[in-house]
């Protein structure tokens, strides 16, 4: 059985980015409200003449979209022996394992150990531009950089 779930791991798409996103711009909207409304003109009547309240509402709104359209598209990663599966919402996409030609990972560089630069490069055989992931874009990250590990070194076996 743990053979089995070892197999087909799951990635989950990271939403952790847009809900703090989402956050910070609604609480910097309330307080700018509260100090522009309260504190400067004295009334709450002067606010919407204020063309930053209607940016950062702008904004607010687009963050909202955004978090929604995310978790709307429901997005995942499966890796097994056979390929890589990348899934949302309206389908999937499957990559064979044979039909990867390399797979390149960035280093972690001593002076700069920020584990969200780095990223996957997967060269297709049948592709020409290359296909680029980023761990850190997905839950457990460094689980995920791990099979992608894997999965290089058994390409190097059957390429020697």
């Amino acid at each position: 059985m743990n053979d089995t779930i070892e197999s087909k791991k799951k990635f989950k798409f990271n939403m952790s980015f847009y809900y703090q996103s989402t956050i910070a711009y609604f609480v910097f909207f309330i307080l700018y409200v509260i100090i522009r409304g309260e504190f400067v003109e004295d009334s709450f009547t002067l606010i919407t003449k204020d063309p930053i309240i209607y940016f950062f509402g702008l904004i607010v709104i687009i963050s909202v979209i955004s978090l929604f359209y995310n978790l709307y598209k429901s997005r995942y990663l499966y890796i097994d022996e056979t390929g890589i599966e990348f899934a949302n919402r309206n389908g999937s996409k499957k990559i064979n394992i044979a039909d990867i030609e390399s797979i390149k990972l960035t280093r972690e560089r001593k002076r700069l150990p920020n584990k969200a630069f780095r990223i996957i490069r997967i060269k297709l055989k049948n592709r020409r531009r290359v296909l680029l992931i980023r761990p850190y874009d997905y839950e457990n990250d460094e689980a995920l950089a791990n099979r992608f590990i894997e999965i290089k070194e058994k390409l190097e076996k059957k390429n020697v």
